[in-house]
Formats: C-alpha cells, sequence, structure tokens
C-alpha cells in the first residue's frame, strides 16, 4: 500500500420531486491503497460519507501499508521479534482471515512470501540474480506457521526470524472493501457498490432497481482498450479477482510471473490466467483469488469442489493458447459469459 492521496469527486444524480423523499446515487471516487477506489450507494437525503470514508482509509493504511515506515506492519517487520508491536483491530481481523485461508489452503496463500517476492525483484528490493542457495536460504523465511499469535486474543505476534516479514497486499484491499461497505451500513445505507482496486462489495440493487453488475477483464496483457470476458450480478455479494498476466517481467527471453509460489520459492508456471472469486466477504474473495493463481486450474478446481461457499470464474488458455473458461455451477445464473459476442 502507498501513502494515501485523494482525487475525490462527488457527483450527485438527483431525481425530480417534492412530495417524496428523493432517490439519489452518491458517487465518491479517489485514490487510496497505491490505486483507485469507488463507492456508489443510493441515498435519499444525498448524504456525503466522503469525509468518514477518508477517515477509514488512512486508519486501514497506518496499519498495513509496507510503505509507511511507522505503519503498525512496518514496525513489525523491522523489529526483531515482534513483540514489541501492538496490533489494532484491523491488524488483528486481517491476521486471523490470513491463518484461517493459509490453513485452508494448506499454505498455498502465505503472507509471509514477501522474502521470495523481493527476491525475484517483485517488491522493495531489486532484481538479483536468483541461485537455488537463495531460492533455499529465502525459503527459511517463509511460512505463516512460524508466527505465534499470542496474548490478548492474538494482538501480539512472534516469529522466530527477524528476518521474517508480513504484507497483506492479497487480503488488505478486500478486506478494506468490507469495512467500508460495514459503515455505509452503519449509516443506515442499504443500496450500495463499494470498489478497491477492483476487488468489489455489492448491497441491494442499484439505482435503476437492478443487481449491480460487474465486468470481468479478459486477460490478455497486450490489449489497448478494455475487453470484458463476463459479467457478473452482484446479489449481496463480493467479487475479487487475481491475474497473472499484466504484472511480471522478461529475462533472457523468458516471462516470470509475480505470483510467487510459497511451496517451492519460484514464480508459478501453469495455464490460469486470472482467478475471480464471489462469496460473502472480499477479504476471502481476494486471498482466496491469489491462492488460486498460485495452486493452478486443476488444483483450483479440486478445491472449489468442496467449497460450495465459494463461486468463481477461472480463465485460461488452452494447449493451442485460446482463452477458455470454467465456471463453477453454483455461478451460472448470475454470469454472462462474452457479453460482447452475444
Amino acid at each position: 500500500m502507498k501513502n494515501l492521496f485523494y482525487f475525490v469527486t462527488v457527483l450527485f444524480l438527483i431525481s425530480c420531486g417534492e412530495d417524496a423523499p428523493v432517490k439519489q446515487e452518491v458517487k465518491i471516487t479517489g485514490y487510496a491503497q497505491g490505486t483507485t477506489y469507488s463507492v456508489v450507494y443510493i441515498s435519499e437525503g444525498g448524504e456525503n460519507y466522503q469525509r468518514a470514508i477518508d477517515s477509514t482509509l488512512i486508519e486501514i493504511d497506518n496499519s498495513m501499508s509496507t510503505y509507511q515506515k511507522n505503519s503498525l506492519i512496518s514496525k513489525w517487520n523491522q523489529s526483531e521479534d515482534g513483540e514489541g508491536v501492538k496490533f489494532d483491530e484491523n491488524f488483528v481481523q486481517v491476521y486471523n482471515i490470513s491463518e484461517n485461508i493459509f490453513k485452508e489452503t494448506q499454505g498455498f496463500f502465505d503472507p509471509t512470501v514477501a522474502p521470495l517476492v523481493n527476491a525475484w525483484g517483485f517488491g522493495f528490493e531489486k532484481e538479483s540474480e536468483i541461485t537455488q542457495e537463495i531460492i533455499d536460504s529465502t525459503l527459511f523465511l517463509v511460512g505463516f506457521n512460524k508466527l505465534v499469535a499470542h496474548h490478548e486474543g492474538g494482538k501480539f505476534v512472534t516469529k522466530i526470524n527477524s528476518q521474517i516479514k508480513l504484507d497483506f497486499n492479497a487480503v488488505a484491499q478486500g478486506y478494506t472493501v468490507d469495512v467500508l461497505g460495514e459503515l455505509l451500513e452503519k449509516k443506515g445505507v442499504s443500496n450500495y457498490l463499494v470498489e478497491v482496486g477492483g476487488e468489489l462489495r455489492a448491497k441491494g440493487n442499484n439505482i435503476k432497481d437492478t443487481l449491480w453488475r460487474v465486468g470481468i477483464d479478459r486477460p490478455l496483457p497486450d490489449l489497448k482498450e478494455r475487453e470484458i470476458e463476463a459479467i457478473v450480478h452482484l446479489d449481496n455479494l463480493s467479487l475479487a479477482t487475481s491475474g497473472n498476466y499484466r504484472k511480471f517481467y522478461e529475462k533472457d527471453g523468458k516471462k516470470y510471473s509475480h505470483t510467487i509460489n510459497p511451496k517451492t520459492g519460484y514464480p508459478v508456471e501453469h495455464n490460469l490466467l486470472s482467478a475471480t472469486v464471489i462469496t460473502k466477504e472480499c477479504a476471502y474473495a481476494d486471498a482466496y483469488a491469489t491462492a488460486f493463481m498460485v495452486m493452478g486450474l486443476e488444483k483450483s478446481k479440486t478445491f472449489l469442489a468442496s467449497h460450495k461457499e465459494l463461486m468463481a470464474l477461472l480463465i485460461f488458455s488452452d494447449e493451442n493458447g485460446d482463452i477458455q473458461t470454467f465456471t463453477t455451477k453454483n455461478l451460472s445464473n448470475n454470469i454472462e459469459l462474452n457479453p460482447n459476442k452475444n
């Protein structure tokens, strides 16, 4: 996450009428966590909750931004054993979610993968010459099970090695979406769409009194214009997408994905191009989408078969390099595939 700079535009679309309360659509957009955000909600009074939204984003940034030297996560990463850093409620919630998904995915989702990400040149440090010796020594620093939560419900966490680091980038945006959604609900808003960096949470209906519709990009790296592969109708659900098709670097004629397998220490090499997960909480959708990009197509399909609470769209390339899709059966009534071809 980066420091928060907000360029906020508030748009009011007001229907005419004097005798009855007027339904209005309020849209607040800006910049947060190194990306853009958008909050759209329906209000009878046109209340503007920008200040509360900004305060929430700053609070989360101060807790989990690895770009802020004084954030809680930065202080913990820089500490010797982690015991001197007391986490806030946001950190505790994300830590607990991460631990749950680490266990559920048998370690394919792991927020301690940061040293490997740095070694491969996708983090704060410059790309290095990778050797098996570097991989082996770095893997020693990776493993969420090498952290021990204790005291006051997990508000203190120790680490077995001072070089172990946490990075919640694969779950924090989804968590932020959930928090902003809950903020609106506490304000009495029952119809909204919250989006941070492409991760979304929808409640109720839009201004046209229909379900919120979200487009999923066709995962090709060289497209000059956005091409939609699918449209999902969100019925009080959250959605997150993860992909390898835009973030990579090329060296000696080979492309290296930014997704690192925390088990092997190497960038993933498979035909899964993007994973979209739909479920109740956006934090879980965000983390599972990341885990699927590590697992690959077949392992993800097997996992989904035993986790019916998750809906998913997996986009992959076949042996001929053509784009193909896999959709879980529980999503079939809420998705339009290849909408541009209809």
